[in-house]
């Protein structure tokens, strides 16, 4: 993988000090700046135009609600990565709403930040594995139109989308199904093209919005 660059997002310099020690352990990823708060966070990508903004929520001036959604609309090449604690659906579904990639509790250990870190920056999502299974059952429940939509997929192509949701790698996908790897490709290609998707982490928010998952 090529080289990642981060900026950090945090209030607490001591923790943002942390982060940047850990992360120089590893010679793909690069922090390239840092910001204590949304606004300067916003200014800072601009200027500097990293590859992945690892992104607290509760900050002054602007929280990293209203910096996330500024960031994906102005910087839609530049990935945002939460860090928080808060692990309530208020806070996580409205961030994966306004753009975010990933959500990641600051409980997990060092290595989930690697990983996740690893797979926003391919375009892909990343949720904690603590949360998805609360996302999903959350937007089942509050969707009207979900059978609607889901009778334009095949249930294999529903099978696959539930993995999806749950972070699952098409290899992963592949064993999980007894699939080829080249099979769960063409169904994710299909599903894509149904749902007028172009990403990853476009098609696993729309599953998320409209509850476009099994148990």
């Amino acid at each position: 993988m090529s080289e990642i660059r981060v900026l950090l997002v945090d209030d607490h310099a001591m923790l943002r000090a942390g982060i940047r020690a850990l992360l120089s352990y590893h010679d793909n990823i690069l922090v390239v700046g840092e910001a204590q708060d949304g606004a300067v966070a916003l200014e800072r990508v601009g200027e500097l135009l990293p590859d992945v903004v690892l992104m607290d929520i509760a900050m002054e001036r602007m929280n990293g609600l209203d910096a996330t959604r500024l960031i994906c609309t102005q910087y839609p090449q530049c990935r945002v990565l939460i860090l928080s604690q808060h692990d309530n659906r208020q806070y996580v579904l409205p961030l994966l709403q306004a753009g975010a990639s990933g959500y990641l509790l600051k409980s997990a250990p060092s290595s989930d930040l690697i990983r996740a870190l690893q797979t926003v920056a391919k375009g892909e999502i990343y949720l904690d594995p603590s949360l998805s299974s609360i996302l999903v059952e959350e937007m089942r429940r509050h969707d009207p139109q979900r059978a609607d939509t889901i009778e334009a997929l095949t249930e294999r192509e529903q099978e696959i989308l539930t993995h999806i949701v749950h972070g699952l790698s098409n290899p992963q996908i592949a064993v999980a199904l007894s699939l080829s790897v080249k099979t769960v490709e063409w169904h994710r290609a299909n599903l894509m093209s149904k749902l007028d998707m172009h990403n990853v982490a476009d098609l696993v928010r729309y599953a998320l919005q409209h509850g476009l998952v099994k148990d």
